[in-house]
């Protein structure tokens, strides 16, 4: 398909008016995304998350993007196990899937670097990423630790209830719980 110049045609006023309703259900995806896009430029020039949607038609509950997958990069698996049992505790999470054997290539310090490295994905509210990341940056051994979350914006509906009932606690009081 070629999306070089389309030919313009001048058609009559009725013409004009059912090629109109022709094109309007195919529009109608562009129209609904547009009508959210001065709330997202909000709160990108805000810097701030986006205010929660309502609930989804499907009548779950969920509100879309309050749940993240958190993604953090260890050097082995051991710290990995560390760091993914200490925000468990915590309640920062409600579970971290430890993927083995990854290969990262980088620049670091003017130089291309390549290692194997355990990557954490790591489920919790959105509204505790930063003290999430905070408490990973706090015991983690790299020198600029990655810490990076993506909101979910569906999933199955009890795992997600599962993962904001589990890390309900810390959210309400708005500080962590102190280590044992």
């Amino acid at each position: 398909m070629s999306w070089g110049r389309a030919p313009v045609v001048l058609l009559g006023g009725g013409a004009t008016l059912l090629l109109s309703f022709l094109w309007m259900p195919a529009l109608l995806p562009v129209a609904s995304r547009l009508l959210l896009l001065p709330r997202a430029l909000l709160s990108m020039a805000s810097g701030s998350p986006p205010l929660p949607s309502p609930a989804s038609a499907s009548g779950s509950g969920y509100v879309p993007g309050s749940v993240s997958a958190a993604f953090v990069t260890c050097p082995n698996e051991k710290v990995a196990k560390e760091i993914a049992r200490a925000v468990v505790e915590k309640r920062l999470a409600a579970c971290v899937n430890l993927i083995p054997q990854i290969t990262s290539i980088y620049e670091w310090k003017g130089k291309i670097e390549e290692d194997s490295e355990v990557l954490m994905m790591i489920k919790t509210q959105s509204s505790l990423v930063p003290a999430l990341t905070e408490f990973v940056r706090s015991v983690h051994p790299y020198e600029v630790a990655e810490v990076i979350a993506l909101p979910v914006e569906q999933g199955n509906p009890p795992y997600l209830h599962w993962v904001r009932q589990v890390t309900e606690s810390i959210s309400d009081s708005g500080t962590a719980p102190s280590s044992a």
